[in-house]
């Protein structure tokens, strides 16, 4: 495992690029950032806010889910995030030109509901994207969350599923027939199967509404960890970024553990992405510290709509 940058403000969204750099976003400094090979960083875009989740659209264009904003706390060299900041005024997706660094927000509500802290994002093949909205907590209450389904033109959002508790990281299997998604706070992994663009199989369940269909279970990280981001490598296992234990746990299709991947030194280790030689690499966001890690994976990485494709 080698490290490739160091002193970033808690990093998140990791985005390899064609060109061997790495975007991701530093929520507490509140941009969009390059990385370089070289461990060399540069501000894309500032978003003001706490941009989290990052995509790259059909349209070249980079896609931010943003929380709206943590209060932080130094503990024993760490950064860590704690509730909702004092100046938090909702969360939003936004869209950022990467020629200009033109941040434009496109949603801060579904059907009247606010958007409250956005948090991971994933395309599927017809354009659209699903983004889940974790919450924002404050003193002595946390909000419930849920899934969303959009179009990166601003033309529509939908409600795929909500409320659900503290969802995070979402990805798509290799079908695009499973929608996956991170439960945070209970360390599992769950799923559900895709009718359509947007649309979650209810499969006659008397539970079904509108709103979506009670989700599976995939799997639950071992030792008490806490689930943040994900993504799906060319297996299909999920590989999700583990906090606590600081690892990627990367669970089969039928929900064993194919993997668990220790991340040394960092146990807020936040997300994962694949790029490199022929999608061989996972970089990987250590958050607390600040860094930015890759490692050889054994197998490929999912090709990603509009990125790697």
């Amino acid at each position: 495992m080698r490290t490739i940058a160091e002193g970033l403000q808690f990093p998140e969204g990791p985005i390899a690029m064609a060109d061997g750099t790495v975007l991701l976003v530093e929520i507490a400094r509140g941009t969009l950032s390059r990385v370089h090979p070289d461990g060399t960083t540069e501000v894309v875009a500032d978003c003001g806010g706490g941009p989290n989740g990052a995509a790259l659209g059909p349209d070249g264009a980079v896609y931010i889910c943003n929380n709206g904003g943590f209060s932080w706390r130094h503990v024993d060299g760490m950064l860590l995030p704690g509730v909702q900041a004092e100046d938090y005024a909702g969360g939003s997706i936004q869209r950022v030109d990467l020629n200009s660094g033109e941040v434009t927000t496109l949603y801060t509500e579904c059907d009247g509901w606010p958007l409250k802290g956005p948090n991971d994002i994933v395309f599927d093949a017809t354009g659209g994207f699903y983004f889940s909205d974790l919450g924002k907590g404050r003193e002595g209450d946390f909000d419930r969350g849920g899934i969303y389904y959009a179009q990166p033109d601003g033309s529509s959002i939908q409600t795929v599923c909500r409320p659900l508790i503290t969802p995070n990281g979402v990805g798509l299997s290799p079908e695009e027939d499973r929608l996956y998604f991170a439960e945070t706070m209970t360390g599992r992994v769950r799923y559900w199967d895709i009718a359509s663009p947007g649309v979650v199989a209810s499969e006659g369940s008397q539970l079904a509404s509108s709103a979506g269909a009670p989700s599976k279970l995939l799997g639950i990280v071992p030792n008490d960890g806490r689930v943040d981001s994900l993504a799906v490598d060319s297996e299909g296992n999920v590989c999700v970024a583990t906090l606590g234990m600081g690892a990627v746990t990367a669970f089969a299709p039928d929900g064993s553990i194919r993997a668990l991947v220790p991340v040394p030194g960092d146990p807020m280790v936040t997300n994962v992405c694949f790029g490199g030689s022929e999608l061989r690499m996972v970089y990987i966001t250590a958050s607390a510290f600040g860094t930015l890690v890759e490692h050889e994976w054994h197998c490929p990485g999912l090709p990603l709509n509009f990125l790697n494709k």
